[in-house]
């Protein structure tokens, strides 16, 4: 059994953490988004693993290899992104018989995915309690008998998730997708030539989350850190006081008067300065620094980022080498108590959280005393000015 994984998008609606990592690639708990999916498809008995790539496809390549816990690697590329079924397509001389798809920017409960392993045809379907936004499943019993996208009147609350089981010939009718009026070829038309022609099992997925936008990200890092144990095996000073489920790997340092509360990961390189406060579900990436007097609450701090001295960072995501002043202090809170809103590609909408602080791109700085309002981005390599207060992205 092969299992195809995408992971070739762009990840536009997560802009701009993705100016230079792929959306599979942005940081879940210990590893990359996309590594989550590869490990279930691995445990399940994939015999191989095929990922599609596309953008910054060697961020995927270096992390991934030829072998993957113990299954082996092989790579399709998808020049342009023009849609689900476009993507599969590109395996297609990988595929030789019955395989799986699953899409590599999404989470999936590890007990859905065995069963998708187990016989086919299959399909993951998801209980929501309004289906309109999704492609929603028509179903009797345990079999999938249709699919419709975005109905007004649906069917059903089950609705894709992006999992699939296929038989060998489906290799070929990917290939022969029309062309939607979305401008994308859709796999959702090769699932409905399976249902037409095969019993399609409905495989129950108890938990789901499409991560497509930065709130989303968060989401998936409080999902998987909650998963972790606790681990200490970095350089903790001995009136540092851990609390609960952190994890600091080895070349980790956490000095004096440091408060961790779980769930929380520090990871290889990450630096806690003197009398730091790290709560809620954090990832501290790999050398990362938190600086003296810093609280940092409830974030995704990535890769190589600096958050010196004297500052407060909340329900926030902070992209690969960005450097907050010392003073910056991010909101997370509307005083109306209304969700927060953010900008996604260029419209204004809800993050659904009554708590969302900051997007800070990749590169960015701010100066001394910097106030970030709820809901700000701040693009790559943006700067502020001493004591600016920033009320609007940048």
């Amino acid at each position: 059994m092969q299992a195809v994984i995408l992971a070739a998008g762009e990840g536009t609606r997560m802009r701009p953490l993705t100016e230079s990592v792929p959306k599979p690639m942005l940081p879940v708990a210990d590893r990359p988004l996309v590594a989550h999916t590869a490990s279930m498809a691995a445990d399940a008995g994939a015999e191989e693993l095929v990922l599609v790539v596309g953008y910054e496809a060697d961020r995927v390549r270096d992390h991934f290899g030829t072998e993957f816990e113990g299954v082996p690697v092989s790579y399709a590329v998808q020049e342009e992104q023009l849609g689900t079924a476009h993507a599969a397509a590109a395996a297609r001389e990988h595929l030789d018989g019955e395989f799986v798809v699953l899409n590599g920017d999404d989470l999936y409960d590890a007990a859905a995915i065995g069963p998708l392993f187990e016989g086919g045809p299959a399909v993951g379907a998801y209980e929501v309690e309004d289906p309109r936004p999704y492609g929603v499943f028509s179903i009797e019993g345990d079999r999938v008998t249709g699919v419709v996208e975005k109905p007004d009147d649906p069917p059903s609350n089950r609705v894709n998730v992006g999992a699939y089981r296929f038989p060998a010939e489906a290799a070929d009718w990917l290939t022969e997708v029309e062309l939607s009026e979305r401008g994308e070829y859709e796999i959702t038309d090769v699932l409905e030539r399976v249902v037409d022609a095969y019993d399609v099992r409905a495989v129950p997925v108890e938990r789901w989350l499409g991560v497509g936008r930065p709130w989303e990200l968060l989401e998936a890092n409080e999902w998987k850190l909650a998963e972790l144990d606790r681990r200490v095996a970095g350089d903790v000073h001995e009136t540092a006081d851990l609390r609960g489920d952190v994890v600091v790997e080895q070349g980790a340092t956490v000095d004096a008067g440091v408060v961790v509360e779980g769930p929380a990961l520090v990871r290889s390189g990450a630096e806690l300065g003197p009398n730091s406060y790290v709560r809620g579900a954090t990832l501290l990436a790999e050398d990362t620094h938190v600086g003296n007097a810093v609280e940092v609450k409830n974030s995704v701090v990535m890769r190589g980022t600096n958050v010196p001295h004297l500052s407060y960072v909340g329900d926030s995501v902070l992209g690969e080498g960005a450097n907050l002043g010392a003073g910056t202090n991010v909101a997370n809170l509307r005083h109306d108590d209304q969700p927060v809103e953010m900008t996604v590609k260029g419209e204004r909408v809800s993050t659904g959280r009554r708590k969302f602080g900051v997007v800070v791109g990749p590169g960015a700085k701010t100066a001394i005393n910097t106030s970030l309002n709820a809901g700000v981005v701040l693009s790559a390599g943006a700067t502020t000015t001493p004591g600016e207060t920033v009320l609007r992205d940048r």
